[in-house]
Formats: C-alpha cells, sequence, structure tokens
C-alpha cells in the first residue's frame, strides 16, 4: 500500500505541473472534461482520537491518525523554466488505509485566477496517469472561498478519494488511500474537513 501511494505522489507531482501548464495555456484548459459543480459546506467534524498537525511549509493545520511522516522535494523542470517544491505529508490509520496531505508551491506568477482550469487538468492527469483508474465522481465546489475539486478514483482493488484546492500559488491535495471493503466515510470526512489554512 505505501509503495503505490508514494508512486501517487510522484505522479500527483507530475500531474500538477501538466496542470500549470494547461493553466498557462487557456485554450487547451478549456477542452477539458466537464465537471458537476456543487457547493459544499465544510463539516467541523472530527476525530477526537487524531493528531493535530500543523504545517509550517504549507500555512496549513490538520487531523491525521497518527503524526506523519514528511517527504520533501524541488523538482528542476527546465523545459518549463521554473522549479516545482512539494511537501507531503502521510499517515496510515492501519496497513490497509493510508491518508496524505500534499502541498505544491508553484512559482508567483501562478494565482487562483486559472484555479478551476489547473483542477481540471490536474483531474484528467492523475485520471491518464493509469490507464487503470475508473473516476466514480468529481465535483467543483468552494471551500472557504477557494475553488476545490472533489474527486473518487477506483483502480482494481483500491479507492483512492480526494479533495484539490487552490489557494494563490500553492495546490492541497488531501487523500485517503484504501482497500476498497476498508473504506470508511467518516474517516475520510474527519480527515479532509480538519484542514484549515493559518491566517
Amino acid at each position: 500500500m505505501k509503495k503505490s501511494l508514494y508512486e501517487i505522489i510522484r505522479g500527483v507531482v507530475l500531474t500538477s505541473t501538466a496542470a500549470v501548464m494547461v493553466m498557462m495555456n487557456p485554450l487547451i484548459a478549456g477542452s477539458g472534461s466537464e465537471i458537476a459543480h456543487k457547493e459544499t459546506k465544510i463539516d467541523a467534524d472530527a476525530l477526537v482520537s487524531w493528531q493535530d498537525f500543523h504545517s509550517t511549509a504549507g500555512k496549513c493545520k490538520m487531523k491525521f491518525p497518527k503524526y506523519p511522516d514528511h517527504l520533501s522535494e524541488k523538482l528542476r523542470l527546465p523545459e518549463e523554466g521554473f522549479d516545482l517544491k512539494y511537501d507531503a505529508y502521510i499517515s496510515a490509520l492501519d496497513q490497509k488505509t493510508v491518508f496524505m496531505l500534499l502541498i505544491a508551491q508553484y512559482p508567483d506568477f501562478v494565482d487562483e485566477a486559472y484555479a478551476r482550469m489547473s483542477l481540471e487538468g490536474f483531474l484528467n492527469g492523475v485520471l491518464t496517469h493509469n490507464p487503470n483508474n475508473q473516476l466514480i465522481f468529481a465535483d467543483l465546489s468552494l471551500v472557504d472561498g477557494h475553488q476545490a475539486l472533489d474527486f473518487f478514483i477506483r483502480t482494481g482493488g483500491v479507492y483512492f478519494k480526494g479533495r484539490a484546492l487552490m489557494v494563490k500559488n500553492s495546490l492541497y491535495l488531501m487523500a485517503m488511500e484504501c482497500e476498497v471493503q476498508n473504506y470508511d466515510e467518516t474517516h475520510y470526512n474527519a480527515f479532509v474537513d480538519s484542514f484549515q489554512l493559518s491566517k
């Protein structure tokens, strides 16, 4: 399970880079898939026994089942002309359920103006990263005034459910990966709804 999550992290980071390229070319972005729009209200319900975690790099906080492992990397992207920095925080609830927060920081010229196109490009990239990925649903919403994309993907016997959020030049991805028989909506909601940007 952890190995596949690390592969997903790599894929997500590379996919996010592709999404930035799409953002900078509105003609390409306009040809993306249609996604249903939905206004969501964050449910403040979080599991009390989970650990509070503050990311200094991402200027945010949220709850994890256990204190998360941290990965950080700066990718040089000479073809695009910039570096992409990301931080990933990973925490396992058990052997079959893993939670992740990924924060990718783009250059300053990337902003929320193209958030919708970026999020749609991100989703398309995740789906094409693995031909076995099956999209169950995807909804655009507003979370604290920021464009967000909630998605649910199945790959064989594994679910990958998450929320991607664009804030200024940062992409936040909160996700749960689990075996199908271990899916628990309560745990997922507690994780995603606990996310807060630092003031």
